[in-house]
């Protein structure tokens, strides 16, 4: 039978996890049992939930100081009849983790889909491998950068800001989040003046750069605005997904008059992760579910940053977007927030070559302007892969060496 089994953090002050276990698992389903008549019993037996596992855990000096007491721990999971829900992550969300959200004192850490339910949602269109085939690039992390100081500035600010990240070798533009649509920078005039620039930078240069225009707007006119997109020949979109919603990515993803690669920002997503008490961890919202639900790239803060989530917690969200399933192609890890080109051995070392290393003041920045922090950035990669020590490899690449100079090498934390 498919279900969909969940996995929780549970604090418990009574210091008896299996019995509220068991509460969580009927509650969220038939609602009661041991009094329940024998022959309801056996009509509701398939829509019963069941504790498949508790594992105690040790004390944790953090939740009972958040708790001001002393709180047991437990991890547990628990698996939910496929019957009980409609194929879509709003009921299945709202089945495994509504109203139990607001109970404060547990966090949903993982969701894992069975048999028939994981072919009700539908992946990345493109993911890691149609990605590449895109940009014609393979065997190197790719590099991505980010438009910037854009509010307020028309076509022209942003025309250039573009052909100066595609001339430093940049392998994907994208949008800001706040960019939205405004009389001074529209949003098909952003898609066609991107299409002619980026063209004749690859018909001089022969390196080719997508760019992602930002999906904005009500959400019931995103479908038609997506259309527009591609029409208009768009590389790529980058969607808010955690505001919007995660079945609004995968509609996008899954209607047939858009097929563009889909890049998942992780904005508002902090306000479900951050707390290590309560909530939904990192690795599943950002990693599983906006893979189920069709991101070709998923941005999360890196470790190591200037907006850092723990390693751990980083690496768990790579390993989720990138581990082999049979039912969907993989997507770009893409760790962002403070990277500059000391930290590209780290990345690689951390998230491998398939991954997008993604920077904004540490393209933008550069003393040579964003083509030279575009060219640093590729350099630092070169370095990498041909296994030399960046500032060896800095002494006969002027732009890796300007920005080691500025921002310094691998942070002596991370090395």
């Amino acid at each position: 039978m498919s279900e969909v089994i969940a996995t929780y953090l549970l604090h418990d002050a009574k210091g008896n996890p299996e019995h509220k276990a068991e509460g969580v698992a009927l509650g969220l389903t038939v609602g009661t049992w041991t009094d329940m008549p024998a022959l309801q019993q056996e009509q509701l037996r398939k829509h019963k939930g069941r504790v498949v596992s508790v594992e105690a855990l040790e004390e944790s000096e953090k939740a009972n100081l958040y708790f001001g007491k002393r709180m047991g721990r437990a991890l547990i999971k628990i698996a939910y009849p496929a019957l009980n829900f409609s194929n879509d992550l709003p009921a299945i969300l709202t089945t495994v983790f509504g109203k139990l959200s607001l109970d404060g004192e547990i966090k949903l850490l993982d969701l894992e889909l069975k048999d028939e339910l994981r072919k009700a949602f539908p992946g990345p269109r493109f993911g890691i491998e149609g990605i590449r085939s895109l940009v014609d690039v393979n065997n190197r992390p790719l590099v991505m950068s980010i438009f910037k100081g854009v509010l307020g500035r028309d076509l022209q600010f942003l025309e250039n800001q573009l052909k100066e990240q595609a001339l430093g070798g940049v392998d994907v533009v994208k949008d800001d989040e706040i960019l939205f649509d405004n009389p001074l920078t529209p949003f098909e005039e952003r898609i066609k003046l991107s299409r002619k620039l980026l063209t004749s930078v690859f018909e001089e240069t022969g390196h080719r750069t997508l760019y992602a225009v930002n999906l904005s707007g009500r959400t019931f006119e995103l479908i038609d605005k997506a259309k527009r997109a591609a029409d208009a020949g768009a590389d790529a979109l980058l969607f808010n997904v955690h505001t919007y919603g995660l079945d609004v990515l995968q509609g996008l993803r899954e209607h047939q008059d858009i097929k563009l690669p889909i890049m998942a920002h992780p904005a508002f997503s902090g306000g479900l992760t951050a707390s290590a008490i309560y909530g939904v961890s990192n690795s599943l919202l950002l990693g599983k579910l906006v893979r189920y639900a069709g991101a070709d790239f998923s941005l999360f803060p890196s470790p190591y940053g200037n907006v850092a989530i723990p390693r751990a917690e980083a690496l768990a969200i790579g390993e989720n977007l990138t581990v082999p399933e049979n039912e969907w192609k993989t997507s770009f890890p893409v760790p962002s927030a403070g990277i500059h080109p000391g930290m590209v051995p780290k990345l690689a070392a951390d998230f491998g070559i398939e991954s997008v290393i993604n920077a904004g003041g540490g393209i933008h920045g550069h003393p040579d302007g964003a083509r030279g922090g575009g060219k640093a950035f590729r350099q630092a990669v070169d370095a990498v892969l041909e296994g030399q020590d960046l500032e060896r490899y800095a002494k006969d690449h002027s732009e890796l060496r300007k920005a080691l100079e500025l921002w310094g090498g691998v942070p002596a934390g991370l090395k």
